[in-house]
């Protein structure tokens, strides 16, 4: 019955000239009329679950039921909740229409695909802010090179990621939290049930993310839950960075449910029943204005371990990746930074006290003679370039595919603000929405160099994406990191290497298995001058 309904809405659209232009497609969740973009498909604000809205807020995605005639899907769908900026960003848009009720995803398909390869975007934005909708992530160029690309949007803040006893106690597993990451999973799971009808091939899925997003696909690749949902990954900018335990104080950190009651009492009540009635916005930006920080949550369900844990465990998903930092991440992270120490003397005390016997392998690769970069320097490897090595050499020691790379590439406008491969600089030239940046973003030349760049990393991400090998005609074939670490240097052109900064993944490595081993000491933010004193080493540890 279903289906001759459908055959019949699908012969009314075809009778009528103006809306027959426009691409329809019957897929299990239902059926959507979407756009046409130069060859390509584009379907947007696709619901894939069911928000839990006002007393049903902080539980599991819902599933939800085919929705019945034909749906509009030429628009993108609200955002999810976040504060408003609160300062000037290069990172920030005018914010679009929000709501709770923003489990939506666009799709972008090639006219003539079938059994394409699908790309799965997660963007970024600190679990805090962002969109599946900016337009910095068009799939449209992507979708020219063959991919089936889908942009996701996932609860953010508070509402995607507030743990608290009650709640825990409300849960089936006993969990709570990590509500952003259940919805990624149930997005994933949406794909795989209904993409062949766009075109796509659901066992050829890549999950893709930069910074959170980037995070968000390590966990991904942990979470037992999204196991078999995708086969290839892309962490550009990732943090492996500890992450509280739901309910006890392992590695420094607060227990997420404290963290959760602490809010929650600053918000004027710890009872659920309040908070869940308390206005969205409201509860957003109060929250923001705490302080309040979201993150996962190592809860033993939904992530059992410390994601360093789960892949020295070779625990995480077995697929091949691309992961890769920016030479310049902290230069628009500054808030990252410890405030310098007055001179050369006292920057080198700091680093003694905190790094003991590895403070001299410190010092020579972070010296004392030049504070402000050799801080820079410090924090972007001991958070994005440690955890990008780290995520190629695991999955080459599980025998995957495994390629690292080098964002290094400036213009003019970077080199004026000192922003030189700025955190996230390399997005415009992969998706080839230079004309698309946010407001205040360094202004990308319109050059024949900065066109040839955006074409090459197009090319090698699509490639990857396709068939696990990242590849660009005309330019070099990227080496595994398995043969003799290799990587790609992305400058003025892409150029193959090996050894990118020797010694220093090691000793980063070094620091962090102290810590863990310690048991009680964070491997985040607390680098350099600000790194607390070093325990000593430990069995396995250097």
């Amino acid at each position: 019955m279903i289906r001759l309904r459908v055959a019949l809405i699908l012969m009314a659209l075809a009778a009528d000239p103006v809306v027959a232009a426009e691409p329809v497609v019957d897929a299990p969740a239902g059926v959507l009329q979407g756009a046409s973009d130069r060859g390509v498909r584009v379907f947007r604000g696709i619901p894939y679950a069911q928000p839990p809205l006002g007393e049903r807020r902080w539980r599991p995605p819902g599933a939800l039921p085919r929705w019945d005639g034909v749906r509009d899907a030429s628009k993108f769908g609200a955002a999810c909740m976040q504060p408003k900026p609160r300062a000037a960003s290069i990172y920030a848009w005018a914010l679009p229409a929000m709501s709770e009720d923003c489990l939506s995803l666009s799709i972008w398909a090639p006219d003539t695909a079938k059994q394409a390869p699908v790309f799965v975007w997660i963007h970024g934005g600190a679990l805090t802010t962002g969109s599946g909708s900016d337009p910095i992530y068009d799939g449209t160029a992507l979708a020219k090179r063959g991919l089936v690309v889908v942009s996701i949007n996932y609860r953010l803040g508070v509402l995607g990621y507030l743990a608290l006893p009650q709640l825990s106690a409300e849960s089936p597993d006993g969990v709570s939290g990590n509500y952003g990451l259940l919805d990624q999973v149930a997005a994933l799971d949406w794909v795989k049930r209904n993409i062949s009808a766009f075109g796509g091939d659901p066992a050829n899925v890549t999950v893709a993310g930069e910074s959170a997003g980037a995070l968000s696909v390590m966990a991904l690749m942990a979470a037992p839950a999204a196991r078999g949902l995708f086969h290839k990954a892309i962490a550009q900018s990732a943090y492996m960075v500890s992450a509280p335990a739901l309910r006890d104080p392992l590695n420094g950190m607060v227990p997420a449910e404290d963290q959760g009651s602490s809010l929650a009492a600053k918000l004027g009540s710890t009872d659920p029943a309040a908070l869940r009635a308390m206005d969205a916005t409201t509860l957003t930006e109060n929250a923001a204005g705490t302080g309040y920080f979201p993150f996962i949550t190592i809860d033993g369900k939904v992530l059992p371990h410390q994601l360093v844990d789960t892949f020295d465990r070779n625990a995480q998903a077995p697929v091949p990746i691309l992961a890769g930092f920016n030479s310049g991440e902290i230069r628009s992270l500054r808030f990252l930074l410890p405030k310098p120490p007055a001179n050369a003397a006292a920057y080198e005390a700091a680093i003694r006290a905190g790094y003991g016997d590895l403070a001299d392998l410190f010092l020579a690769r972070y010296p004392a003679k030049t504070i402000e970069e050799s801080m820079l320097a410090a924090t972007r490897d001991a958070m994005y370039g440690w955890t990008a090595e780290r995520l190629v050499s695991n999955q080459a020691a599980l025998g995957q595919g495994a390629y690292f790379y080098l964002f290094d590439h400036a213009y003019p406008a970077t080199q004026e603000w000192n922003l030189h491969a700025f955190h996230a600089a390399e997005l415009p030239y992969i998706f080839d929405t230079a004309g698309k940046t946010p407001p205040l973003w360094p202004k990308i030349p319109s050059s024949l160099s900065e066109r040839k760049l955006s074409d090459a990393m197009g090319d090698y991400w699509a490639s990857f994406a396709a068939t696990g090998k990242p590849r660009a005609k005309g330019w070099p074939d990227w080496p595994s990191y398995a043969e003799n670490r290799g990587f790609l240097h992305f400058a003025d052109v892409p150029r193959a290497g090996s050894h990118l900064f020797p010694g220093v993944s090691a000793l980063h490595e070094a620091v962090v298995c102290r810590r863990r081993a310690a048991g009680d000491i964070a491997w985040n933010w607390n680098v350099g001058v600000a790194a607390p004193p070093l325990p000593p080493k430990a069995k396995g540890c250097q």
